[in-house]
């Protein structure tokens, strides 16, 4: 019988957890219909490799422990890995600046993903508020979230119309619409998983904070995909 995604949580809070690893964050979005790259996680070098061969190269390999939030400031993340000697090696190294940086990780596994080209990087998310509930968000991803801190803010659920308004009302939404012989780029993908999320934080209640970062978004009619997610559930 197919996993549902409620079911998933469900099976991470019985475990005592509060944050979905990364696979299984990849696989709740899976279910729930979002755009995600094909991902696969490794327990050793073996099945790094054979996960690698059935993705197809270029992938990324990233570090999968509970005590390993910023994955990159560990060394627990490497890009652009493009041959099985590759994976090989980079699985070893992953692990071995893991537990020089964090020694008391449990490393769970390393995660096995397609690697995305290049788009123009969007943060969506969302985060329970006790007075009015699940607020989504949405700006501008990557450095830009952090410097410009340009964001908008709706209530959920939100419908495909509030979505493309939160898009819109952003200060850098010239970006998004091709500034300066710029390519415009997918606002209608970008809506779509806007109201995916907030159909998904809506339904599931114990889902308490989703950070989405980055979300890729491509040249207009070419899509959008999710290159990173963090979910932070509670029983209460």
């Amino acid at each position: 019988m197919k996993l549902t995604p409620s079911e998933l949580i469900k099976n991470v809070l019985n475990e005592g957890r509060s944050r979905l690893y990364d696979h299984e964050a990849f696989k709740l979005l899976e279910l729930g219909g979002f755009p995600v790259p094909k991902t696969g996680l490794a327990k050793n070098v073996d099945e790094a490799v054979k996960i690698a061969e059935s993705i197809g190269y270029p992938i990324v390999l990233k570090i999968v422990s509970p005590q390993v939030i910023h994955k990159s400031d560990v060394g627990g993340v490497l890009l652009n890995v493009n041959s099985s000697k590759e994976v090989s090696e980079g699985f070893n190294k992953i692990v071995s600046n893991v537990k020089k940086h964090v020694p008391d990780a449990e490393v769970y596994g390393i995660l096995v993903q397609e690697m995305l080209p290049q788009g123009l990087e969007t943060i969506i998310g969302s985060t329970k508020d006790p007075v009015f509930g699940n607020i989504m968000v949405f700006g501008l991803g990557g450095i830009f979230v952090e410097v410009l801190r340009d964001v908008s803010f709706r209530i959920a659920p939100v419908d495909n119309n509030e979505a493309l308004e939160m898009i819109n009302e952003i200060k850098s939404s010239k970006i998004l619409a091709g500034f300066r012989g710029s390519a415009a780029r997918d606002k209608k993908a970008l809506a779509d998983i806007i109201v995916k999320l907030s159909k998904l934080v809506t339904e599931i209640p114990e889902i308490k904070e989703v950070d989405l970062n980055p979300v890729m978004v491509y040249e207009e009619g070419k899509g959008a995909k999710i290159a990173d997610a963090r979910f932070i559930i509670s029983k209460e």
